[in-house]
């Protein structure tokens, strides 16, 4: 079992930065891959970002590609999105998910956080 919380979440102005954190427990937290996906209102959950449990491996939407950057800390059991240059469209709720593998789709991942809400003002 793993359970993750996120936090980090909030407003900010286009052009500025948000650091979001998932904390996740459960002692196998580095055997899984991690990824972040957001949903936006009245649109479906999108892939974001996602790392491989080793951390090796990185892969990210073409929206956020150059501007993004995901990783994690087994020790601290926590993965994180760095998120840079925001824009108004990247205004959604973004949540983090666990899975065994790497894959751009949420049916791929056994565990979900509550997310975290990120709001771009223009």
């Amino acid at each position: 079992q793993v359970q993750l919380v996120e936090s980090g979440g909030g407003l900010v102005q286009a052009g500025g930065s948000l650091r979001l954190s998932c904390a996740a427990s459960g002692r196998t937290f580095s055997s899984y891959a991690m990824s972040w996906f957001r949903q936006a209102p009245g649109k479906e959950r999108e892939f974001v970002a996602a790392l491989s449990w080793s951390g090796g491996r990185t892969y990210y939407a073409n929206s956020v590609k150059g501007r993004f950057a995901i990783s994690r800390d087994n020790a601290k059991i926590t993965v994180y999105l760095q998120m840079n240059s925001l824009k108004p469209e990247d205004t959604a709720v973004y949540y983090c998910a666990a899975g065994p593998g790497v894959i751009a789709a949420p049916r791929g991942y056994d565990y979900w956080g509550q997310g975290t809400q990120v709001t771009v003002s223009s």
